[in-house]
């Protein structure tokens, strides 16, 4: 009985995963249009300095790419204030 079980395939996703991606999903273009409204403002009139941050600290708490670009521009800010 156990070893049906096992090889059943599931048909549906867990409630949890469609969750998960759901959240991915929506960090993803609510991170990109605040990213690439700051890149809009380099351009144009605007605080690009601090808006493109906040867009990649959004897309950071789902990806570890963002998470790394930002990284690598707090250090960059750290420097320039010493």
């Amino acid at each position: 009985m156990e070893i049906e079980q096992k090889n059943k395939v599931k048909l549906f996703p867990r409630s949890d995963q469609i969750l998960h991606h759901s959240k991915r999903i929506v960090v993803l273009v609510f991170g990109f249009s605040i990213l690439g409204i700051g890149l809009f403002m380099v351009v144009f009139p605007g605080p690009a300095i601090i808006v493109i941050p906040i867009g990649l600290t959004i897309l950071a708490t789902e990806f570890i790419w963002a998470r790394r670009i930002l990284d690598r521009v707090k250090e960059k800010i750290s420097l320039r204030k010493k």
